[in-house]
């Protein structure tokens, strides 16, 4: 039973990590980390590495797609600098 679910894991992670890779919109790619890393942490924790699945749920799932999101915001705000009100008056 644990060979089949380190099995299925395994096969999700591999479609999760190769739908990010060819993900092209930023945006969409931060989407897809986040089911990437929820599938690491699955992994993990049928690998019976439940800290290394926690690490990987605040780090994975968390905090890189939520810093990829504000990079790409900042990018495109600074690629669109007449939308910004004038603030020299």
């Amino acid at each position: 039973m644990t060979d089949t679910l380190i099995v299925i894991a395994l096969l999700l992670t591999a479609v999760t990590a190769t739908t990010a890779a060819l993900t092209r919109d930023p945006v969409r790619q931060a989407a897809v980390l986040v089911l990437l890393g929820l599938c690491l942490a699955v992994l993990f924790t049928v690998l019976q590495a439940p800290d290394v699945a926690l690490s990987q749920l605040g780090v994975g799932s968390a905090i890189t797609p939520l810093l990829i999101l504000l990079t790409v915001r900042r990018v495109r705000r600074e690629e669109h600098p007449d939308d910004r009100p004038d603030r020299s008056a």
